[in-house]
């Protein structure tokens, strides 16, 4: 069984650590464990990972977050993968700082990257999204997204990522309801 896991976030060094970015900081989190390696292809970096009998398939679209949909459309049709066995990691500035969500289809929230994806292949499919809070002032939301996690972020961030591994492995091994059910309430 194959699965499209896509993190997203924007290329180059100036977004690499942005809060935007948590997607690309998961997957990179997720090959490491795995000793999975990125190369460039087309539409983004792309590495390939077994679990059990699984493969998958891990995504950083070089797109750019405003037209994630590009890569995530060509790479579910290029390796024949239905929606529900797509896992878009997302930043969502609608949950507190390290809560993790997992839900099978909903709107784009406002978020642009969803908002292409859903453009191109509509609403039902599964997303994990990874609240990076709402500390701003009323104006300033795009310099937000696309600064640094604070100092005491920094510190809880790798055990959030680890957990947004686990659910990311659970989703693939157990399923989307049972992954829910494990991991939302926490």
């Amino acid at each position: 069984m194959k699965y499209l896991i896509a993190g997203l976030g924007n290329i180059g060094p100036d977004y690499e650590f942005t809060r935007h970015n948590i997607g690309f900081m998961v997957l990179d989190a997720l090959a490491k464990a795995s000793n999975a390696v990125f190369e460039d292809k087309r539409y983004g970096f792309v590495a390939e990972m077994r679990l059990k009998n699984r493969q998958l398939i891990l995504l950083k679209p070089s797109t750019f977050m405003n037209l994630s949909g590009n890569a995530i459309r060509y790479w579910l049709q290029k390796e024949k993968i239905e929606n529900k066995n797509l896992l878009v990691v997302v930043d969502d500035l609608a949950l507190p700082f390290g809560m993790l969500r997992l839900k099978s289809k909903g709107s784009d929230a406002g978020h642009n990257g969803l908002k292409h994806i859903q453009d191109l292949i509509g609403q039902k499919y599964p997303r994990l999204r990874f609240g990076i809070g709402d500390d701003f002032s009323r104006g300033s939301q795009i310099n937000y997204v696309l600064d640094e996690f604070s100092d005491e972020e920094k510190l809880q961030l790798p055990e959030r990522i680890d957990t947004a591994c686990d659910i990311i492995r659970s989703f693939c091994l157990a399923g989307i309801d049972i992954t829910m059910n494990q991991y939302n309430n926490k």
